[in-house]
Order: C-alpha cells, then sequence, then structure tokens
C-alpha cells in the first residue's frame, strides 16, 4: 500500500485516476495518447510533454515523446511522429507549429518521423524502447 496522499490522489469522486491520457476520435473509439505523470528534466525544468499540441497539427496520426541526455540541458525531448498515410508532415512543421503553441522549453528540439510507435499488448507507447534508442543513437553520435 502506498502513502495515503498518493492513494488519495489517484481516487477521486469514486474514480481511479490512472494517469492515462486519451483521445476520441471521430468514431468514438478513444486512443491511449500518454502517461501525464511523465516527465523529463531539461535545463532545470520539469517538462511534461504536450504531445497534444502535436496531435493537433494536421496529417499527424500518433506521437509520442521521450527524454534524451543532452550535454547542455541534461535532457532534450525527442518527438517521435507518425503520419497519416499520405501526408507530407516535416521535422520542421511539427516544430513551427508548437513553437507558437508551447512554451520555448517545452517545444520541439528534434522531431523524429516514423512509420510507427512500438506498442504493448494492451496498446500503450513502449516509450522505454524510444528512449534506449534515442540513449543508443547519442552514445554513436558522441564516439570518436
Amino acid at each position: 500500500m502506498g502513502p495515503p496522499d498518493a492513494t488519495a490522489e489517484t481516487f477521486s469522486d469514486g474514480w481511479l485516476k490512472t494517469g492515462d491520457a486519451v483521445r476520441r476520435d471521430t468514431e468514438g473509439f478513444h486512443c491511449l495518447v500518454d502517461r501525464r505523470k511523465d516527465m523529463l528534466i531539461s535545463g532545470g525544468e520539469n517538462v511534461y510533454p504536450a504531445e497534444a499540441a502535436v496531435l493537433e497539427l494536421e496529417g499527424v496520426s500518433e506521437v509520442a515523446v521521450v527524454g534524451a541526455p543532452d550535454a547542455r540541458w541534461g535532457e532534450t525531448g525527442v518527438t517521435h511522429v507518425v503520419a497519416v498515410s499520405g501526408a507530407s508532415v516535416t521535422a520542421d512543421a511539427v516544430m513551427a507549429h508548437c513553437r507558437g503553441r508551447l512554451a520555448d522549453y517545452k517545444a520541439p528540439r528534434l522531431v523524429k518521423l516514423v512509420d510507427s510507435l512500438p506498442r504493448t499488448g494492451s496498446g500503450k507507447v513502449r516509450k522505454e524502447v524510444l528512449k534506449a534508442e534515442c540513449v543508443a543513437e547519442r552514445r554513436a553520435e558522441a564516439q570518436p
């Protein structure tokens, strides 16, 4: 059993707050988008990834943000974007879209366009896989 304060925060008005963020599609289906408790620390700022801002961009189907090691900031957000089939979404378009909607420290510094996001059997994005890939890439970049 966890601390009483944490338990009280988790239950509210008879509901269990899991911390899952979902969106509802045009057909009424719900899709898991993120975990509200995910956070990265960049330049001393707590950053809760703002996938919803990216999802507002036309042509974006899915998005996941993970923290990657950064020599200057400690961590920077790496935004993984899956485009709608046939859409022409670019990394520059994602960054420009977010700059007008997010504080500078929350805006993506790196956007990776991917074909799909790794998922668990229950459909949640496996952010630990994305993070491990980013860490490996950063290590490879640092090699002389």
